[in-house]
C-alpha cells in the first residue's frame, strides 16, 4: 500500500486531497500546512509520494522541493498549483518534483499522475 504525505495550507484540500487517496487504497501517512513541516515530515516518515501545495506560508511548496530532493533524490512529489503560476512549477520540475496538477482538478486527473509516477496499471 503506498504511503502519501499531503501537503496544501487549507485543510479542506488536505481532507479532500486525503480522502482521494485513501479511497484508491494508499495510506496516508501524514499532512503539513506549511513547507517547513513538509521538510519535517518527509525526513520522519519517507513516505512514497507527497502532494505538494505551491503557495504556503511560512515555507513555499517550491522551497519544500528544493530541500527534500537534495536528501533524497527518489522522493515522488507532485505540485498541486493554482492557474497562472507556470514559471513556479518549471522552477520545482527542475528542482526535482516529477510532476504537477492544476486546481481545481477532477480525482481521475490526478490518479492519472500518480498512477504515472508510481508505475501503477490499471486501478
Amino acid at each position: 500500500m503506498p504511503r502519501v504525505l499531503v501537503v496544501d495550507d487549507t485543510l479542506f484540500m488536505r481532507v479532500a486531497v486525503g480522502n482521494m487517496f485513501k479511497e484508491w487504497g494508499f495510506e496516508v501517512v501524514g499532512e503539513a500546512a506549511n513547507g517547513k513541516e513538509a521538510v519535517e515530515l518527509y525526513r520522519e516518515l519517507q513516505p512514497d509520494l507527497v502532494t505538494m501545495d505551491v503557495t504556503m506560508p511560512v515555507m513555499s511548496g517550491l522551497d519544500a522541493v528544493k530541500q527534500i530532493i537534495p536528501e533524497f533524490p527518489d522522493a515522488n512529489i507532485i505540485m498541486i498549483t493554482a492557474l497562472g503560476q507556470q514559471r513556479i512549477i518549471v522552477d520545482a520540475i527542475e528542482a526535482g518534483a516529477k510532476d504537477f496538477i492544476t486546481k481545481p482538478f477532477e480525482p481521475n486527473q490526478l490518479k492519472m499522475v500518480v498512477n504515472n509516477i508510481l508505475g501503477i496499471y490499471g486501478m
